[in-house]
């Protein structure tokens, strides 16, 4: 039984015997470091149940469970908040419970929950993934990950925008200027080569503007009657209807973009469950449109498009279907969430898409609500900040949009750089350093983009992210490393309990350790990959105030020897789980 669990039960006979009087719960929180003990009561909260002093009240519980549990060795109340201080031989049978847990701080689902789905990436074909994709990939995989560690089945997707004008902008350009051009016979990534055609694309576009403004027409006319613009539309149109060359094109060139992606996907180390594509769910939501027309949630204009009336709620009114029949971005959203709760036996759903969309997703969501389907009060907008770098740094090759693979390719040649630098890797094979590299680059970017919370804003520095001291990746994965080395070393066994007097120093570490179940329960709560890497760095840095001020393997005492390795043993392994939930491997040497 958890030390919360132990005190709760005797904080709520303490009510009844005391103040005759029942509470449902007790709220925890740790101890603030300017104040002596374990775990801290949230008095305050009491003041519901029983009416007086704060103090008073707290120093009356402490009483009652100083006297009447041996968990309990002191305590002090400082204003509404009641101090704690635990017998230290529970913290030694606490952490040797920890220690004979497998897969310590992760759940696995009951067979009859129901799963949660993860949306995330949702590329467009006509390019390839840049900076904003990368955070947007790495938070949707990290909560996938910790929702799923937390105890529920996972189902994890996209949406690929694969249709539209823009996708026929790209074909156009490459069936103008391509001259046969593939990803074989140049070979560029697919994703870079069709990129290439939207740019070259544009670049045409403009000049006919130009062109169209010079001979006397305003830059609206311009815009719109451009020759490319109009082929582009036309083109559109064919594929629409079908038509064969047209369709095969499609194909052919989204398949390019999709072999590229996935070698993105595989440095970024995401994986997708199902992929859905819009160009077979941007027909759906007419059906619920209809629903919603026949039940009242809806309503029709004179030109016939369909509306919904949401000022009541503090938003708007919202166009859901066109005056000539054809969807809008909402038709297809609710026409897909609709049919991924049919397909798949889920009851939640998290759309991981930037803050530009706030408005869009409470939207959506209420109308869901207002159609009566149940599961709508689950789904939840995983809503992030951009990405920005220090300007000057990383220049993509049109000077606005930092490509993925670019930057990823630019994390593993600095970890290259610093390594060499620091020159500790006598003795690797230039395959297993170049292994190191990759581990450590992507480390570094992946710890610095989730210890952020994902609403803020990030600024990214490839340099400071890939630093060997401080809340970095690498830090981290250098912490887990000299562990591994301990372990390597230890030629005794390490595996039977001790019967030891803990340290301040091994129990700060016990302390840190038995937060991880609650922090990964927090983090899926909350839909924050952040809280799970800022623990991680708590747990190495107490770790290693600890490895700094106490012998491991030279210590004397076999008992304090046996115990602080198995310690370290446990802080390893930690590490490698919430790591894990971030999608960042760790060393066995560096």
């Amino acid at each position: 039984m958890s030390i919360q669990n132990h005190l709760e039960t005797a904080v709520k006979k303490a009510f009844v015997e005391i103040f005759e009087t029942e509470i449902p719960t007790v709220e925890f929180q740790a101890t603030r470091k300017e104040f002596d003990g374990d775990i801290t009561i949230v008095v305050f909260a009491f003041l519901r149940f029983v009416k007086g002093n704060p103090v008073q009240i707290g120093t009356q519980i402490g009483e009652y469970l100083k006297t009447n549990i041996d968990l309990v060795t002191d305590f002090n109340v400082v204003k509404g908040f009641l101090n704690i201080s635990i017998n230290p031989s529970y913290f030694v049978d606490s952490f040797y419970e920890i220690y004979a847990t497998e897969n310590y701080g992760t759940l696995t689902p009951a067979p009859t929950d129901k799963a949660v789905m993860v949306e995330y990436s949702s590329p467009n074909t006509n390019k390839p993934l840049h900076l904003g994709h990368v955070r947007n990939n790495l938070l949707g995989f990290s909560v996938a990950e910790i929702i799923a560690a937390s105890g529920k089945k996972v189902y994890k997707t996209q949406i690929i925008n694969d249709r539209g004008i823009h996708i026929c902008k790209s074909m156009l350009a490459w069936q103008k200027f391509g001259n046969g051009e593939t990803p074989e016979n140049t070979g560029l990534k697919g994703d870079k080569l069709v990129g290439n055609y939207y740019v070259a694309f544009d670049k045409a576009y403009k000049e006919e503007i130009n062109a169209l403004i010079a001979q006397g027409k305003t830059e609206e006319e311009a815009k719109k009657q451009a020759p490319l613009l109009l082929e582009a539309q036309d083109m559109l149109r064919k594929w629409e209807a079908g038509d064969t060359e047209v369709v095969n094109l499609w194909k052919t060139m989204n398949q390019w973009v999709y072999d590229g992606f996935a070698v993105s996907y595989k440095n970024l180390g995401v994986t997708f469950d199902k992929n859905y594509y819009e160009s077979e769910t941007y027909l759906l939501g007419k059906d619920c449109v209809q629903d919603g027309l026949d039940s009242g949630v809806f309503y029709k204009k004179e030109d016939g498009s369909v509306w919904i009336d949401l000022t009541d709620e503090g938003l708007d009114e919202k166009l859901v279907l066109r005056g000539d029949g054809t969807s809008v971005y909402i038709t297809q959203d609710l026409g897909t969430a609709i049919q991924r709760f049919q397909e798949f036996d889920i009851n939640a759903l998290t759309y991981t898409v930037g803050n530009e969309q706030d408005y869009h997703f409470k939207v959506l969501f209420l109308i869901l609500k207002k159609l009566g389907f149940s599961w709508a009060d689950n789904m939840y907008h995983l809503s992030y900040g951009m990405v920005d770098l220090p300007s000057g740094k990383m220049k993509s090759r049109e000077g606005t949009v930092v490509d993925a693979d670019d930057l990823m390719d630019e994390m593993v040649n600095t970890a290259r750089e610093i390594s060499q630098e620091l020159g500790k890797l006598e003795g690797y094979s230039d395959d297993k350093k170049e292994e190191l590299y990759k581990t450590i680059g992507m480390g570094a970017l992946k710890y610095y983009i989730l210890k952020v919370d994902p609403k803020k804003r990030i600024l990214f520095d490839p340099k400071e992210s890939i630093d060997f001291n401080g809340n970095t990746g690498p830090f981290i994965q250098y912490t887990y490393a000299r562990i591994q080395s301990i372990l390597r070393k230890a030629d005794f066994d390490y595996t039977q309990k001790q019967n030891i007097e803990i340290s301040d120093k091994e129990l700060a570490v016990v302390k840190t350790l038995q937060l991880y179940p609650e922090t990964v329960q927090l983090a899926a709560k909350n839909h924050s990959p952040a809280l799970i890497a800022n623990y991680t760095y708590d747990l190495v840095k107490e770790y290693n105030s600890f490895y700094q001020s106490s012998y491991i393997l030279g210590c004397e005492d076999e008992s304090v020897k046996v115990f602080r390795t198995q310690l370290s043993y446990k802080v390893g392994t930690t590490i490698k789980s919430a790591f894990n939930l971030l999608g960042i491997e760790v060393p066995e040497r560096m």
